[in-house]
């Protein structure tokens, strides 16, 4: 929300109070001020001229040279807008003016004609372009005669003013107006809050003569309102006007929608106006649309409705889309004369799905959607009325026609002065108390030993006897309430050995030069059949999801961490490490909530070195993955039982794969993407992996011992078989460790050799075998001994032959 701060004033007496003390009270009254725009800084010398003679330009057809009173001085500008001649009173920037994208205006010449200063159009001044209406765009400002020669511009126009955006909760439906905004103001400073006017002069004809009103569906539509106001001139609106619209982020078009819009910011009210000549008949009828019916909206946009969305008809066809936007057939154009003016309560849940089903969100429908001050609509309306006819020259006719019934608001709260205190730690009375109750405007009973609050309809916040105390407490200032320590027994608190994994893994992986991501649990139906550990037919559905890409929780972590890399390699950031830790969840047949479980998960694409002078570049490959999982494993303690097997994953390489094993059971997989999923993906080469953090995470002695120096030499065997071509190195390994007993230390694989002087299917592993006994020397008689033993396994359990 957009707040102007000289609009504010309006409601509020401000004297004394700058901007930025009105910005640091709201945020410590609960309306967060995240920033304070002063758009005017910086822009001095800007001030009202009057053209009293112009010109061609005798060397550029499209150019005017205006000779300018500035009050004490006259100056000739040279102007390239369409309207400079027939503009009186300008805005002029004067020459050393620092402008908007530190433009520095300066005296010149300009075609062999000297140009002192320059005279502005909104956008030169920093009104954003699409703030602008089209008509003005290409065209300088054209001031009133009331604007004083000589003048601050920017004062007149009330672009010195200063905006304050405010960051509002859901629940401060209140705050979405400038009204709403200023009786929390008025209740932070105790003054008092001056109300609009809405005494309009009523003409004795009848608006129920002019139009009926017929709703169809009173759930859909509690309440609808229409005024008439006959004999309206379409204009621009008061410059005043306008600059307030701009200050709010919207645009103005002309003083009949500028007006609308202006109510709608004032008191969170949406209006909308109807050409009465063109809404086709003296009948209003709200409906559900029909399925497949169409209307064109607005925005030119041909729209096709369904049976959810709610209608207002001429009693035939849709005239507009209920609390999103009008239709273009009845729209306010330069030629209306009459107006239809609609003020009405909608469903918000209805005007919420049309609003994100349309892709029609709008100021109308944010406020529809979060709910209306029932007894603001009616004044809302003649609010309108009486600008109507103050600045528009209407004729408002006698009375509003109504259909519905507006909802009755009478919500009650009890509240005890005990339960405030208790709750806040607060020694107030009962006369403080009750004074910040009036101040927000509640109507206080007084039962005793306890009060009856009666809440204002703006406030459909408030419900329950603790956001009352809220209440109280943001007003009397959260900086004033005592700040205690809770009152218990307490031990110290020491983490757990799950926790102290968990931190383990982590100080690894960003140890290893991997950076952590975080992305969303929810994911697209597609995406979470995407490396699933566990095989579920059902995904774990979200009753009510954001966008079909946010529709079930994920069962990997992968998919969300793949489109990380996507994102940054559409940014030029081609080398990434990244990893995440968190929850997946799996469907939990008979019971509400599904199993969480703990999984860790990585990728990298792009290279892992960065190239030097000194040398190459180094690719990530599947060996950079291999080893961060097998460093992880290590730092979690399993150094043994971890084997690594081929893989089949539908998304990965199949040469390039392996599931990672854990005492037999497999905790997981590494691999490199199939180049058909990435090349479709728009993904880069990249390599995941992905554990079950949950199996890696176990009950463990951590309990460190010392293990001295050998006191007796290793001895190291080398040697070569030939195996299948199909045979994994970790089988072969795996037996060699079987074979050689308690004397083998390490088995290490030094050599992977296929092609020539080997059999088809054949290949060829070397090994490099260390024997170590603690309590003796081994001789060589033992070792070979051993090595016979090893060879023989090898060949009865793999079909492995020594390599000559």
């Amino acid at each position: 929300m957009l707040v102007s701060y000289q609009w504010l004033q309006d409601y509020v007496d401000l004297s004394g109070v700058s901007p930025e003390e009105v910005a640091e009270l709201l945020t410590r009254g609960g309306l967060e001020v995240d920033h304070i725009h002063r758009y005017h800084d910086g822009m001095d010398g800007v001030v009202v001229g009057k053209i009293t003679d112009s010109g061609p330009h005798p060397d550029a057809d499209k150019l005017t040279i205006c000779q300018v009173d500035l009050g004490d001085q006259s100056s000739q500008i040279i102007c390239g807008a369409t309207n400079a001649p027939k503009a009186s009173k300008v805005v002029v920037a004067k020459p050393g003016t620092v402008l908007p994208g530190n433009r520095v205006i300066e005296a010149t010449e300009i075609r062999g004609q000297k140009s002192e200063g320059m005279i502005c159009a909104l956008d030169e001044l920093g009104v954003s372009e699409n703030l602008v209406s089209k008509e003005q765009q290409d065209l300088i400002i054209e001031l009133p005669d009331d604007a004083e020669v000589g003048s601050d511009a920017l004062e007149y126009l009330g672009l010195n003013d200063v905006v304050l955006e405010i960051d509002l909760t859901p629940n401060r439906s209140d705050a979405l107006s400038m009204l709403g905004v200023a009786y929390d103001i008025s209740a932070l400073l105790d003054r008092p809050i001056k109300v609009p006017e809405i005494e309009h002069g009523a003409v004795r004809k009848n608006a129920i003569d002019q139009v009926s009103v017929t709703v169809e569906a009173g759930v859909d539509v509690p309440y609808y309102g229409a005024k008439i106001i006959n004999k309206v001139t379409i204009a621009p609106s008061p410059l005043w006007m306008q600059m307030r619209l701009v200050a709010a982020g919207m645009r103005p078009v002309n003083n009949v929608v500028d007006i609308t819009n202006y109510v709608m910011l004032e008191t969170g009210q949406p209006l909308h106006a109807f050409d009465y000549d063109r809404f086709g008949s003296k009948e209003i009828v709200t409906r559900r649309a029909y399925a497949g019916e169409t209307m064109t909206t607005l925005d030119e946009q041909v729209r096709t409705l369904n049976e959810e969305d709610i209608v207002i008809t001429n009693g035939h066809t849709p005239t507009a889309l209920a609390g999103v936007m009008g239709g273009a057939s009845c729209e306010v154009i330069e030629t209306t004369e009459n107006i239809l003016l609609e003020a009405a309560q909608f469903d918000p849940v209805r005007v919420r799905n049309t609003a994100k089903r349309t892709n029609l969100r709008s100021e109308s429908s944010t406020r529809f959607e979060k709910g209306l001050d029932a007894q603001g609509t009616v004044q809302a309306a003649e609010r309108a009325a009486y600008l109507l006819e103050k600045y528009a020259g209407g004729s408002v006719l006698n009375g509003i026609v109504e259909s519905g019934e507006m909802p009755v608001f009478e919500q009650e709260v009890e509240l005890s002065l005990g339960a405030v205190n208790t709750r806040l730690g607060t020694e107030l009375d009962q006369k403080e108390t009750e004074e910040i109750l009036y101040r927000l405007g509640f109507g206080v009973e007084d039962l005793g030993d306890r009060w009856r609050i009666s809440i204002p309809s703006r406030r459909l916040d408030i419900n329950i006897q603790e956001d009352l105390i809220e209440e109280i407490a943001r007003i009397y200032g959260y900086d004033r309430i005592p700040t205690t320590y809770p009152v218990s027994e307490r031990s110290a608190g020491r983490l757990s050995n799950t926790q102290k994994l968990k931190r383990k893994a982590r100080r690894f992986l960003e140890g290893a030069g991997l950076e952590e991501a975080i992305t969303y649990s929810l994911t697209s139906e597609e995406k979470s059949k995407r490396f699933r550990l566990d095989e579920f037919s059902d995904d774990v559905r979200v009753l009510m999801p954001m966008s079909e890409e946010r529709k079930v929780l994920r069962q990997s972590l992968l998919p969300q961490l793949l489109d990380s890399i996507s994102y940054n390699k559409n940014r030029q950031n081609n080398d990434l490490a990244l990893f995440e830790m968190g929850a997946v969840f799996l469907p939990n047949p008979g019971e509400k909530l599904p199993s969480e479980l703990w999984h860790i998960a990585g990728a990298f694409s792009g290279n892992w070195t960065a190239a030097a002078w000194n040398k190459t570049a180094e690719p990530v490959d599947f060996y950079t993955a291999k080893g961060i999982v097998e460093g992880l494993l290590e730092q979690l303690g399993l150094t043994e039982g971890v084997t690594y097997r081929i893989a089949k994953r539908e998304q990965l390489h199949p040469g390039q794969s392996a599931d990672v094993l854990v005492n037999g059971q497999v905790v997981g997989f590494i691999g490199q993407l199939h180049p058909t999923f990435a090349t479709r993906e728009g993904l880069p080469v990249t390599y995941v992996f992905e554990l079950r953090g949950e199996a890696l995470l176990t009950e463990q002695d951590k309990t460190m011992r010392y293990d001295p120096l050998p006191r007796f030499p290793a001895i190291k065997r080398d040697f070569a078989v030939v195996v299948d071509a199909q045979i994994s190195a970790s089988e072969v390994q795996h037996v060699i460790y079987e074979a050689a007993g308690t004397w083998v230390k390490d088995v290490t694989l030094f050599d992977v050799y296929e092609g020539e002087h080997l059999e088809p299917g054949k290949k060829s592993l070397a090994y490099s075998v260390t024997f170590l006994n603690k309590e003796r020397t081994l001789v060589d008689e033992e070792i070979a001994k051993v090595h016979e033993t090893i060879v023989e396994r090898l060949q009865s359990k793999l079909g492995a032959s020594l390599r000559g």
